[in-house]
């Protein structure tokens, strides 16, 4: 299938390099032989118009006449020369004009014209004399003849022989070119989900060819990323949810095989925990698939020094010493409750890893609105600053489920950036935990 698509753009290649060649040839080869003819026949007439003025002349100097009546043409025996009367009669003729033409005048006119003589194509052209006679001469344009003739066969020859040149090295040319892209295509067409970790081999050629390889390889490398990452983040997600899944039915069955140490309100309790922390995830992933499907697009006035002091109140009713003295007013464009959510999940993260204090900031400046949250915490590793807002990813493989969350709420907060047109960042605080940074645009 693909040598067949392969060799159908060969001959498409081909036969369209010599149609636009063959058109090309043609007009030329037109061109080139009505300049020439033009050419030649202006050379001829030029030069038959410098012998009627030299014969003009030597007929109108005194002595010009011959005494033999013949008006000085006797002489002329390879040239048919006549001297025509007003009543159109001739005067006179060299010897070459009575053998070809006898008492028969040659044509008198203005403009040269041709004519055939004795069954050969002549040139003729007139000039006045002084005593109201005409001279008129006849030159022989069969040489121009057999040489247009000449170039006419070698072009009829040349033409099609430069277009057979053509078609074989362009379809010689176009095999080898596409070669390798056929080459390129069959080993994508073998590359499916389990092998893509296969890339395309990249020739040396370091043309088109070697860049398109590299597109190719480019290309993969993402589709391998991407799968990577799903099957990672489907791992991921199924552990999350089988974790409170695998609680309840231990508790359930517990109770259900010691009936007498086992009370319903401490079965509800755990229920009710592990419901909504299953809750609390299923809730993440959607809201996660709703952002890469592009979630976000409401786009309405939103003040974030207002949810921002929103979030310093609800941290100090839950005891945490928060300082908001870093909060300006400052107004973006986006969805409100996903801007709340970013500021929720970063002040619970906040939260959750001071030591006892924690700071928020909005600031506008530039264009931008910068909000901040930091903690005095033990902070994020410089080589942990990108992975930790990935999904599922817990940087403290030590903390309990129910001391830290679920490891989707930095990904859910990246995400909501991102729809929102802006970045997230994390670095050091001024206590020397984590500080994360996220800059959106000013609305207008």
């Amino acid at each position: 299938m693909a040598r067949r698509g392969w060799r159908s753009v060969r001959g498409r290649t081909t036969l369209g390099a010599t149609v636009v060649v063959a058109v090309a040839l043609a007009i030329g080869a037109v061109s080139f032989y009505g300049i020439l003819s033009g050419s030649i026949h202006s050379a001829t007439e030029r030069s038959a118009e410098q012998r009627l003025d030299e014969l003009a002349e030597r007929l109108d100097q005194p002595g010009g006449r011959g005494p033999d009546g013949a008006d000085g043409l006797g002489g002329l025996d390879d040239e048919i020369v006549q001297i025509i009367a007003d009543d159109g009669s001739v005067r006179a003729a060299s010897e070459e004009a009575r053998d070809a033409l006898g008492s028969t005048a040659l044509p008198v006119t203005d403009d040269a014209v041709t004519m055939t003589i004795d069954d050969e194509p002549m040139l003729v052209l007139s000039d006045d004399l002084d005593d109201d006679r005409t001279l008129v001469l006849a030159v022989s344009v069969e040489n121009d003849a057999e040489t247009l003739s000449t170039v006419a066969v070698l072009l009829t020859v040349a033409v099609p022989l430069l277009l057979l040149l053509v078609a074989v090295t362009t379809w010689l040319v176009t095999g080898r070119a596409l070669r390798p892209v056929s080459r390129i295509r069959e080993e994508v067409d073998g590359i499916t989900a389990e092998r893509l970790h296969h890339r395309v081999a990249v020739p040396d050629s370091a043309d088109e060819i070697a860049a398109l390889a590299s597109t190719m390889n480019g290309m993969l490398d993402r589709l391998d990323a991407s799968a990577t990452a799903q099957r990672r983040f489907v791992s991921d997600a199924s552990h999350e949810l089988r974790s409170p899944l695998a609680v309840i039915r231990q508790h359930a069955e517990l109770a259900q095989a010691h009936p007498s140490t086992t009370s319903i309100g401490e079965l509800a309790e755990v229920v009710s925990d592990e419901g909504l922390r299953l809750q609390g995830i299923v809730e993440s992933l959607l809201l996660l698939a709703r952002l890469d499907e592009g979630a976000g697009s409401v786009h309405e006035p939103v003040d974030l020094d207002d949810i921002a002091l929103g979030e310093v109140r609800r941290l100090r009713s839950s005891g945490v010493e928060v300082d908001g003295s870093g909060i300006r007013a400052a107004r973006v464009e986006g969805d409100p409750r996903l801007l709340g959510q970013l500021l929720r999940n970063l002040a619970d993260n906040a939260a959750r890893h001071a030591q006892g204090r924690v700071a928020i900031g909005v600031a506008p400046a530039d264009g931008y609105v910068f909000v901040t949250v930091e903690d005095d915490g033990a902070g994020v590793p410089v080589d942990e600053r990108e992975r930790v807002f990935e999904r599922f990813v817990r940087l403290d493989e030590a903390r309990s489920r129910d001391a830290g969350g679920s490891g989707l709420g930095l990904a859910i907060v990246r995400g909501i950036a991102a729809a929102s047109g802006g970045t997230v960042a994390v670095d050091d605080s001024r206590w020397g935990g984590a500080r994360f940074v996220v800059t959106l645009p000013l609305a207008r």
